[in-house]
């Protein structure tokens, strides 16, 4: 018999919730986005997650279309005893195959209903499905077992929609098959964060060329207080991801670095850190909802006053501020509507140096307001950096 190869890595992968409740807004689909966040960390690129509704048809043309497209293509719902819980009979169609009763499946249900003194219901029945060649996945936490199916380089899994049910068959049972599978390639991303500057901007900054190269990717993405350049890449060429990821952002410093105030999952306080030092920093925030202390909580001093924002002047109240508190830095925002947007006043008094600047930000409400204090950070960001 001639040797087969291993197949291989699963490199992409696409997400199917199931079920009318997704789409009428009555249940948000947290699970897609679990999964497809950990699928990610491991080097799989989700190319797509869809919401479907419990249509035989429409569950049939999607797994059939995602496994055209995609190495793993995982269900999620629709795995119930009723008529309108379809997927088993959607991936059993997609694949051409007919699903029936497995013997054991079917005596563990029935053995669950026994247990508890419960009349067993013919449509249960078709929680014990299998089609040939798939594994059931045990479901200790419910009625419905999940499906495990391979088809030459495919595979396809099917979880229950519950997340207490899927959570412990995703990482008891899937993710372990997945890495013996082989899971991933050497893929690697950072994102930059980015103030100061709009998205619009960015583009222009950055380069067309550059957002639509294939390697690394590049994309720009607007973040409510601030904007996201997120670079990723697959190795190749002898060299491993992150060698390309970090050629690329060494490549884009020159233009970016005025902006860039943290990558990946660093915060205000983790930039700011260092920068500060053993020096203390006070804080006085008027008109701001009291965002200002929300980013920079772990300050050793907050002064908070929320009054009418135009019987204050932020440099008297960052000095004012700086020296009740003793410390080394003073920092205060002012904030006021200015018709849509909000107006935002910033003062400082950097060990008895002071300075002030005004900024427009766009929106008012609580957008500007958290806009504001995001806004004053920054700027006590470039003056530390100066």
């Amino acid at each position: 018999m001639p040797h087969r190869p291993p197949p291989s890595p699963i490199a992409s992968a696409e997400l199917l919730a199931v079920g009318a409740e997704l789409l009428a807004g009555e249940t948000r689909d947290t699970n897609s986005g679990d999964i497809a966040g950990e699928l990610t960390s491991l080097g799989v690129e989700v190319a797509r997650m869809s919401q479907l509704p419990d249509d035989l048809a429409v569950v049939t043309a999607a797994v059939r279309e995602a496994m055209a497209r995609a190495d793993l293509v995982i269900t999620t719902g629709g795995l119930g005893p009723t008529p309108d819980d379809l997927t088993r009979e959607s991936i059993a169609a997609a694949l051409g195959e007919e699903p029936s009763v497995d013997p054991e499946l079917e005596t563990w249900l029935r053995e669950l209903w026994a247990a508890r003194g419960l009349p067993f219901s013919k449509v249960n029945l078709k929680q014990a499905w299998l089609i040939a060649g798939a594994e059931a996945l045990a479901n200790p936490n419910g009625t419905a077992p999940g499906w495990w199916v391979e088809r030459e380089r495919h595979v396809v899994v099917a979880l229950p929609g519950p997340p207490r049910e899927l959570q412990p068959m995703w990482r008891d049972q899937v993710l372990p098959r997945l890495r013996r599978r082989g899971l991933g390639l050497d893929r690697a991303v950072t994102t930059l964060h980015l103030v100061g500057i709009g998205e619009s901007a960015l583009v222009d900054l950055v380069g067309a060329d550059l957002l639509e190269a294939d390697s690394p990717r590049m994309a720009t993405y607007a973040r409510a207080d601030y904007v996201d350049v997120r670079i990723s890449a697959v190795a190749t060429g002898g060299r491993t991801a992150q060698e390309i990821v970090s050629e690329a952002v060494a490549g884009l410093s020159p233009r970016l670095d005025p902006y860039v105030f943290a990558r990946d999952e660093a915060t205000w306080l983790d930039t700011l850190a260092p920068l500060l030092g053993e020096g203390s920093l006070a804080l006085a925030e008027v008109g701001t909802g009291g965002y200002l202390g929300l980013l920079l909580g772990r300050a050793p001093f907050v002064a908070l006053a929320e009054q009418r924002p135009e019987a204050f002047d932020a440099l008297t109240l960052a000095a004012d501020v700086r020296h009740r508190a003793e410390a080394e830095i003073g920092l205060a925002a002012i904030a006021h509507e200015k018709g849509d947007d909000m107006q935002v006043e910033i003062g400082l008094d950097i060990e008895g140096v002071t300075d002030s600047v005004t900024h427009t930000v766009f929106r008012g409400g609580d957008t500007g307001r958290r806009r504001s204090a995001n806004v004053a950070v920054a700027e006590l960001w470039r003056r530390l950096r100066e």
